[in-house]
Order: structure tokens, then C-alpha cells, then sequence
């Protein structure tokens, strides 16, 4: 998955679009993550039990679930682009195989993994300050450019 610069630079640029939507939806959704489903689950439940219905996110949640589907492997498993907690573990894991004879970068697409999250969230915070909820069409352009540049190179 992350074994070569394009896929690395492809997934850093996905995880970013991820990051990027989910700083506008937890802004603009008082708190509610678009990306991440555990809590948001949960959180779901209980809104439901309050009789709070939420309206217009479903599209959005579906969008970046099936980002995950990019980097997919025979029998299901594949590179989460829009949660990084794995790939957080992962750093510490080749870290310490860097450290007792491993590959001694392997940790670093996995890092930079996580820190295009985090870029793209804090880029779609401001975003979401300066222009609001209109800031979420930067994503989608990033989305379609995204799509273009790999049905371009897809047999490169």
C-alpha cells in the first residue's frame, strides 16, 4: 500500500481531503466527526434516544467512508485514510524496528500520513472561519482533481 512515493503521495493527499472535510463537519456540525465512525456512533444512538435528528451529513459520512475503499487488499483490509490511529502505532512499531536493525525511514509514510490529517483539519478549520460552510467546495474540486490525476496515471 504505502510502497511507493505515488501511493504515499496519493494517500498523504487523501488523508489531507479527510482531514480538511472533517475540520469543516466538526465545526460546522458542533462537534460531530464525519470521518471517524466509533463515537460518532455512538453519539448517533443517543441522539436518536434523544429524539435529535441529524439532517444533511449522511452524504458526506458515506463520501469519506468510501475514500477508505482507495488502498483496499485481497480480504478486506486495507490503509484507513480518515483515521490514523494505526497508523500512529505503526510509526512506533517501524521506530523500533528502525532502531534495532529495520528499514530505518519505514516509519515515515505513516507519519506523514497522520500529519497530512492534521494539516488538511487545521487548512479546513480556516477555511471554515474565513468562507464558512462553502469551504467544503474546495474539497470537493480536490476530490475531482484528485480522481482526474489518477485516471490519468493509472497505467503509468
Amino acid at each position: 500500500m504505502l510502497d511507493s512515493r505515488r501511493n504515499i503521495a496519493l494517500a498523504c493527499a487523501l488523508s489531507a481531503l479527510a482531514g480538511y472535510v472533517d475540520g469543516i463537519g466538526f465545526l460546522h456540525l458542533g462537534g460531530l466527526f464525519v470521518s471517524f465512525r466509533s463515537g460518532n456512533s455512538t453519539r448517533m444512538g443517543v441522539s436518536l434516544a434523544e429524539g435529535h435528528w441529524l439532517g444533511a451529513i449522511a452524504a458526506i459520512v458515506l463520501a469519506m467512508g468510501m475514500e477508505n475503499a482507495v488502498f483496499q487488499i485481497a480480504g478486506g483490509a486495507g490503509l484507513g485514510l480518515t483515521y490514523v490511529t494505526g497508523a500512529l502505532v505503526k510509526v512506533g512499531q517501524l521506530a523500533a524496528e528502525a532502531l534495532t536493525g529495520g528499514a530505518r525511514w519505514g516509519w515515515a509514510p505513516n507519519l506523514l500520513l497522520w500529519a497530512a490529517l492534521v494539516a488538511g483539519s487545521l487548512c479546513g478549520a480556516l477555511a471554515y472561519y474565513w468562507i464558512n460552510l462553502a469551504a467544503i467546495w474546495f474539497a470537493a474540486a480536490a476530490a475531482l482533481a484528485l480522481s482526474a490525476i489518477v485516471a490519468a496515471t493509472i497505467h503509468l
